[in-house]
């Protein structure tokens, strides 16, 4: 999974990527630039059946985040031809909910809703511009050679034309599966996933949710394709700088069940209907990323493709059950590890050993 953030300037989007990936910052003076890194996925599963089978290696599912620098009203249109935002499968987008005296907001005002909302029209109109570009060399080709393939793509394009007019992004316009497909060269960004990550000022973290809620981000994240989040990068960093202990004892006394950039992450996963199922072994305790309704056998190519050309059967077992036998043996006495087929739906927390032959 790879996810691009993004936001306006001064929003707290540099530090959110460097807590995420554990990427340096930037020197200081240094120009914007682009930058990828990589986040572990947390999942205490992991942990935990490494506990039962001490592995040489324990491997979490991870998510790739490319940071870009911030735009402006007007400036959203750069965004489409960044290299860091091509091929991902969400945006994050930082929007400011902090005041600060010294880091003063280019707007003049803190305004969360507003925000949200500009950036939303800069990706529309970033994909109206590529949207136009394309039909204009699409009626050129007809004109020369009026292939079936190329109608039915400008009758697509004509319809995105027409809802990003509308000033509607083209996560709302209901496209099918196919018809998304069809999209995929193109790094159209209104069309991706949009993750509203709300970055609130570290008193209000207590009272997140009625934060969310007055500032209309609450209202605007029940759109399609929408999902909403809140943070407190200084809070973040804060507990970045702890042990394990105290970081958790920091986190009690603001009244935080979790790490925020955990919420993060998992709130990306959950936008994009992704799961994770487990291998286990002496060698690896491993979490695997996969789409929700994904069969055992397309399932067991996430692992290598020979599997998935060569599957006969998948053991699977609930990993809930593993850890409460203590052994696939145990599971095994017990009935709860069972022999599924190729048709199979992997569950999320499902742990898998593929049977295969090539």
């Amino acid at each position: 999974m790879k996810a691009g953030i993004v936001g306006l300037s001064l929003v707290g989007k540099s530090t959110l990527f460097q807590l995420l990936t554990g990427s340096p910052s930037p020197p200081p003076g240094s120009r914007p630039e682009a930058r990828l890194g990589i986040a572990r996925v947390p999942d205490p599963r992991v942990d935990a059946l490494a506990g039962i089978f001490s592995p040489k290696k324990r491997t979490w599912a991870t998510v790739e985040y490319g940071d870009v620098p911030g735009v402006g009203e007007g400036q959203g249109s750069a965004l489409g031809d960044l290299p860091a935002l091509r091929g991902v499968d969400a945006l994050a987008h930082v929007v400011r909910a902090f005041e600060s005296e010294t880091v003063p907001h280019p707007e003049g005002s803190v305004d969360p809703l507003r925000d949200a909302s500009v950036l939303d029209l800069e990706l529309i109109l970033a994909d109206l511009a590529t949207v136009e570009r394309r039909i204009e060399r699409l009626e050129a080709s007809i004109q020369k050679a009026k292939t079936p393939e190329d109608v039915a793509e400008r009758e697509l394009f004509l319809k995105l034309k027409e809802g990003l007019e509308a000033e509607k992004p083209l996560r709302e316009l209901g496209l099918s599966d196919g018809e998304r497909l069809r999209l995929r060269g193109y790094a159209l960004l209104s069309e991706k996933p949009l993750l509203v990550v709300a970055n609130l000022d570290e008193t209000r973290t207590g009272d997140a949710d009625a934060n969310l809620d007055s500032s209309g981000l609450t209202a605007f994240a029940r759109r399609p394709g929408v999902a909403l989040v809140a943070v407190s990068a200084p809070i973040e960093a804060e507990m970045a700088e702890l042990d394990g202990e105290d970081a958790r004892d920091f986190r009690e006394d603001l009244g935080l069940s979790e790490p925020g950039l955990d919420r993060v992450i998992r709130t990306s996963y959950d936008l994009l209907g992704l799961i994770s199922f487990l291998t286990v072994g002496e060698d690896e305790c491993r979490a695997w990323t996969i789409r929700g309704g994904t069969k055992a056998q397309l399932a067991a190519g996430a692992i290598h493709s020979d599997i998935e050309r060569g599957f006969i059967r998948a053991e699977v077992v609930p990993c809930e059950e593993l850890l409460a036998a203590g052994s696939l043996a145990a599971c095994r006495e017990r009935g709860t590890l069972h022999l599924e087929g190729k048709e199979y739906e992997v569950k999320d927390g499902d742990v898998i050993n593929f049977r295969f032959a090539v």
